[in-house]
């Protein structure tokens, strides 16, 4: 009686809508138009479709390589401020600011960074230091403009992991960490032998929290690329927006959502199960 309320929101706010898109997927439905029914022929044009599966590949690329860095940066910062916990808690206050800022502005102070011609920050500073040659609209080609993409994702999303992998190593023991310092164990050993190890579990919780969040991504892309140039950085999130929203294909978007939703299930089911096992 007590979650009936609470499960009625989630039923109306998540479950319907659910279902509603895995409906509206099997039907052609143009803007305005008369729906017509179709079956799995979204699904087959989907898998059909170069510029779905260009898609399919920048996403898993945008993923792992924001995850990987995020994640990588995150766990290494935080094993270093372990050393001295006070003195880097302002440190550690100014990284984590970085995840409570949304990713649409993330994508505007960025493109101030990335802006072409001596106007844009990091020209002015490669022209600045003689690097001048280097200088180049990095948003304007597809292999620049995606690696801007995920050095700007990874910059926004960095917090978290540091958070998590300070918690992790602030809960091991200190008597293990004193007991290898007596031992005569350098620092690098502790952080490779003792500390990375002992702190692994708060890793792996923030590599899932960094996938999930990075299969999702929109608005960053929304901001900074817009899926361009050439659809280089389009990911399944803004295709199914730019079908659904822009070219009034909803049974087409609909489809692709129904795609990007089994890949978030795939992703977040086993470590779920993992997480929830033997408990009751």
């Amino acid at each position: 009686m007590f979650l009936s309320p609470v499960i009625l929101l989630f039923g109306l706010s998540v479950i319907y809508p659910v279902i509603e898109t895995v409906r509206i997927s099997f039907w052609e439905i143009r803007g305005l138009g008369k729906p017509h029914y179709v079956g799995l022929e979204n699904y087959i044009r989907l898998f059909a479709d170069p510029v779905f599966l260009k898609t399919l590949w920048t996403t898993l690329s945008f993923t792992l390589g924001v995850t990987a860095v995020s994640v990588g940066i995150g766990w290494s910062l935080a094993l270093l401020c372990a050393f001295a916990p006070k003195r880097t808690s302002i440190f550690r206050l100014m990284i984590f600011a970085t995840f409570g800022i949304s990713e649409a502005v993330a994508g505007y102070i960025w493109i101030s960074i990335f802006r072409p011609g001596e106007a844009g920050l990091l020209n002015g500073v490669l022209t600045a230091i003689g690097l001048g040659d280097l200088a180049q609209p990095w948003l304007g080609g597809p292999e620049t403009a995606l690696v801007g993409l995920v050095v700007t994702a990874s910059w926004s999303a960095v917090g978290l992991p540091l958070l998590l992998s300070f918690a992790s190593v602030q809960a091991i023991p200190r008597s293990v960490l004193e007991a290898a310092y007596v031992d005569g164990a350098k620092p690098l050993t502790m952080m490779w032998h003792i500390m990375m190890p002992l702190s692994l579990p708060g890793a792996r919780v923030a590599v899932f929290l960094t996938l999930l969040s990075s299969l999702r991504a929109f608005d960053i892309v929304f901001v900074l690329t817009a899926g361009g140039p050439a659809r280089s950085t389009e990911t399944v999130g803004f295709f199914m927006y730019r079908e659904s929203m822009t070219q009034f294909n909803l049974g087409y978007g609909a489809a692709a959502t129904i795609i990007l939703l089994i890949a978030v299930l795939v992703v977040s089911t086993p470590a779920i199960a993992q997480r929830t096992k033997g408990a009751k």
